[in-house]
């Protein structure tokens, strides 16, 4: 299976050939990525947080399928836990301030990356900007929409690509993602439901070849997963040794 990570703004599919994603691709991405979050949340048995979702760790296939990956930081904890106690790991942009400040990871942890995927799956700007100065990419939107348009906020490339209504939904979306404090965000399962109603209502033939090629190939990788986790509790280095394997998880 060719794969390639998430570069928000340009995806080399082939050499030589450089293709930029239209809204509508960002959005089923974003979709795909939501979904195998909320499955690691939701479905696994314990739960998982990834603890390092960005741009980079979500790779695309031929048909552009969003596939979570690289699960080396991952920690697994059952209903009984509110939290882990831990300490904050991650990257640069994309760490929850919460967990940051009081090394209580939950899985809220992961809600707040996502919505930093979200942003620069708006904008085409990486997490970090000098713009001159240095800039949190949450913190530059925020100024820019107070400055004007949330026009002025959206990726160039786009053009006239996207749907107001759409654009406002989910830059609400990811703006709610990366609130400060985790009871404010919501659950990977609300995004998936939002992400669902923004997206068009109607699937391309293309994208209906794609998720029936791709269920099985789900359902294995939910499998190995399942395995990969079976009898785990919360040790963090055994967690972190056996999760280093590629399992990639999507919706489509």
């Amino acid at each position: 299976m060719y794969l390639v990570a998430l570069t928000l703004t340009l995806v080399r599919l082939d050499a030589g050939d450089d293709y930029s994603l239209n809204w509508e691709q960002r959005l089923h991405i974003a979709l795909d990525s939501a979904q195998g979050l909320e499955y690691l949340h939701e479905s696994c048995t314990p739960s998982i947080v990834h603890r390092d979702v960005k741009t980079a760790n979500i790779l695309l296939d031929k048909n552009l399928v969003g596939i979570i990956a690289d699960f080396g930081l991952s920690r697994a904890f059952n209903d009984a836990h509110t939290h882990i106690s831990t300490v904050a790991a991650g990257t640069l942009g994309y760490l929850d301030p919460e967990y940051h400040a009081t090394f209580q990871l939950t899985i809220k942890t992961d809600v707040y990356s996502f919505g930093i995927v979200l942003l620069e799956i708006i904008t085409g700007k990486p997490p970090i900007l000098m713009d001159p100065h240095t800039y949190h990419l949450p913190n530059w939107v925020r100024q820019k929409i107070a400055k004007g348009s949330i026009q002025d906020i959206v990726d160039k490339r786009l053009l006239d690509q996207n749907d107001p209504s759409s654009l406002q939904g989910v830059v609400d979306l990811a703006m709610k993602c990366v609130e400060s404090a985790a009871i404010d965000r919501p659950s990977m399962t609300e995004v998936v439901s939002r992400l669902k109603v923004l997206l068009p209502t109607t699937l391309s033939e293309k994208q209906y070849a794609s998720a029936s090629s791709t269920k099985s190939m789900n359902d294995e990788m939910r499998r190995q997963f399942h395995l990969l986790i079976s009898g785990e509790g919360n040790d963090e280095s055994s967690s972190s040794s056996r999760m280093t394997e590629l399992i990639p998880l999507s919706g489509r």
